[in-house]
């Protein structure tokens, strides 16, 4: 019976702690957390600290972070002509007249460029195809902006095409297909070179790493 009495009767300590419940953040602070957590590669806990930071930081600024992002959502859109990053003053690779027309490095993502300026490798002009080809995620050839670069080739004579596209299995098939494609144009196409990082172990490497350090040995 007395068994029976407090499972139907809780402790008065139970009865007052069901009745306040658990506190928590206010509900803007909340709020805060859910857009942070969006993004990739914060989970829950980090954003979190982000969002106790803006708000308690003594180095934070909440407003100048608000601003500058609203700014860059507002201001920062994509080069129609090569698809990379662009303001109302223009793109900074299709206005510089000193780049090189000869050359036409195609690659990804608008992101991809930047490596490859930072290098100082490349001085040509760039194509991004906003992805790649990827039948599993619904990613088809028209959803891609290989159409503008049919056109671009057009007013381009004799322009060597470099594909930078990743080593993946859909890097694969989108220069593949860029290739069967490109096959009768008056251009030429070439890919960047594939094996050992600099710096890299041999003992490290994967067999096709390796495969493909051996083919593009000079």
């Amino acid at each position: 019976r007395a068994t029976a009495a407090y499972i139907a009767f809780p402790s008065s300590w139970e009865r007052v702690g069901s009745a306040m419940g658990r506190a928590d953040y206010p509900q803007p602070v909340i709020e805060l957390i859910d857009e942070l957590k969006r993004l990739p590669g914060v989970g829950p806990r980090s954003a979190e600290r982000m969002a106790l930071w803006l708000l308690q930081g003594p180095k934070a600024q909440p407003s100048a972070l608000a601003e500058s992002i609203q700014s860059a959502a507002s201001l920062v859109t994509s080069c129609p002509e090569c698809g990379f990053f662009a303001t109302a003053e223009g793109c900074p690779v299709c206005s510089d007249h000193a780049r090189d027309t000869s050359k036409l490095c195609v690659v990804e993502q608008a992101t991809d460029v930047l490596p490859i300026e930072r290098s100082g490798a490349f001085k040509g002009l760039y194509h991004c195809l906003g992805g790649k080809l990827s039948p599993l995620d619904n990613v088809g050839p028209d959803d891609l902006r290989i159409g503008s670069l049919l056109k671009r080739l057009e007013g381009l004579q004799h322009v060597e095409i470099i594909l930078a596209l990743s080593a993946d299995v859909e890097g694969e098939a989108t220069a593949s297909y860029l290739g069967d494609l490109l096959a009768d144009r008056e251009c030429s196409l070439t890919r960047l070179a594939q094996g050992l990082p600099a710096g890299g172990d041999l003992e490290h490497a994967d067999a096709l790493t390796v495969s493909r350090a051996f083919e593009g040995r000079r």
